[in-house]
């Protein structure tokens, strides 16, 4: 299940907890942050192809390049047996912005999104089925977790893909993790 929590950025206790999509949607809404849920067009199989993936989800897919002027799109997918799993968790690990949207959709697995919007964080625990934009200049972070599973679609404007400017901050370390 979707959960939002919502804390004082200056301490690690939970202020507010939402589960209900609705909810979810409009706080984050009020922040500028798009959070969706979206059905596959078609039964996806476990080693569904990322062409495959792309193909089940390509009206939503097309409706948000079009919205936003996203120029690619791609498919990750990471499992507890990745050999780099650790390495890539510490490195989305650290607050960071992006010059432009970051776009997740969670065709399966889960991820946790920390979105530090003024003197709140947000986290938005994402799972199959939900999309996320973060706006370009978002300070936020993401945690997969120790043993991450999880397929996503991505969308960007740049053609270089994920490009992270890291604020330098530890914030990132005073939040819960994501148990997996």
């Amino acid at each position: 299940m979707s959960e939002l929590n919502i804390y004082a950025d200056n301490s690690p206790q939970v202020e507010q907890t939402h589960t209900d999509y609705a909810t979810i949607s409009a706080l984050l809404a009020e922040q500028g942050v798009r959070f969706e849920r979206w059905q596959a067009s078609v039964a996806l199989a476990d080693d569904a192809t990322q062409a495959d993936v792309i193909a089940a989800y390509r009206t939503d897919i097309e409706r948000l390049m079009a919205e936003n002027g996203f120029q690619s799109v791609d498919v990750i997918s990471l499992t507890p047996d990745h050999p780099d799993k650790a390495m890539l968790r510490q490195k989305f690990l650290n607050e960071h912005t992006h010059s432009e949207y970051e776009v997740r959709f969670f065709v399966d697995g889960q991820g946790l999104f920390y979105l530090h919007l003024g003197d709140k964080v947000y986290t938005v625990l994402c799972e199959k089925g939900d999309l996320i934009s973060v706006p370009a200049g978002a300070t936020h972070w993401f945690d997969m977790g120790a043993n991450p599973r999880f397929k996503a679609i991505r969308l960007f404007t740049n053609p270089e893909g994920w490009v992270a400017n890291f604020t330098g901050s530890d914030i990132a370390a005073q939040f819960p993790r994501l148990e997996n």
